[in-house]
């Protein structure tokens, strides 16, 4: 088991959640493509302008499923640091090349019938999309370990993660948008609203998560995901930075499926 000092639970929360948080929808007409961006890494000036008030991400057939998934740091970058830099930032260098293993899964909605059901936005009866709240906890403890209590996903737009020491951090949805450039590619973008409530006062933060994925063969995924935080109006510097990064982390996924493919299909 990793040991994680308190201090650092924030930093690595706000990365942890990768897979399957919560996005809206926006056509790959829209501006730069998301192919753009990944390329364009780090030369990132800006938060991307994603739509919201959309149902949750479709993913490709082939990504249904349960998988083991290899998360490596392969790169991270304070692009206006001396003069801002986020709390955890360096201790955070502790994870560059260090692979974390956790399984994933992908498939039809589970949420509760009181949640408004999710239009058919693909030619398929039932969407393939995240089961956020075993993704986020598996994803959550390979970082914490048994710090992380629970994690509750009751619809795609949020999710709680909450700490056995009374720490939670809230995620909510602000934007979301994918693209399927090849029959084998697919790239999906993230914001996020995340509250971080600990001793002291809250503390806020947007986060972007983009990630690009690439089919292999039935049984093996690669991706490239790259995490970028921003401040929020909360924060004092937020008017001298504005919707430029403030950290960024980018991840090599390998994903190997771990069950029958004719089970996931």
């Amino acid at each position: 088991m990793r040991v994680v000092p308190v201090g650092l639970l924030r930093s690595l929360l706000i990365g942890a959640i990768a897979l399957g948080c919560w996005l809206t929808v926006i056509t790959p007409a829209q501006a730069a493509t998301l192919s753009d961006r990944v390329a364009s890494y780090p030369a990132w000036s800006s938060s991307p302008s994603l739509k919201t008030n959309a149902p949750d991400l479709p993913y490709p057939d082939w990504m249904a499923g349960t998988w083991q998934v290899t998360s490596t740091l392969v790169d991270l970058q304070a692009p206006l640091a001396p003069e801002i830099i986020t709390p955890g930032f360096d201790s955070n260098r502790r994870w560059l090349d260090q692979p974390l293993e956790f399984p994933v899964r992908f498939g039809t909605p589970t949420y509760a019938a009181a949640a408004k059901p999710l239009p058919d936005l693909r030619p398929q009866a039932a969407p393939v999309v995240a089961d956020r709240a075993f993704n986020g906890l598996a994803i959550a403890r390979a970082y914490l370990g048994e710090a992380v209590a629970t994690v509750k996903a009751p619809d795609p737009n949020q999710q709680l993660v909450q700490l056995v020491n009374g720490d939670s951090l809230l995620m909510r949805m602000t934007g979301r948008a994918w693209e399927q450039p090849t029959d084998f590619v697919f790239i999906a973008s993230e914001l996020s609203r995340q509250i971080f409530r600990g001793q002291g006062r809250p503390q806020f933060n947007s986060v972007e998560t983009t990630a690009r994925y690439q089919l292999r063969s039935p049984n093996l995924i690669t991706a490239d995901q790259i995490t970028a935080i921003y401040l929020t109006p909360q924060d004092p510097s937020y008017f001298q930075v504005g919707d430029r990064p403030i950290a960024l982390y980018r991840y090599a996924l390998t994903l190997t499926r771990t069950d029958d493919i004719s089970e996931a299909a």
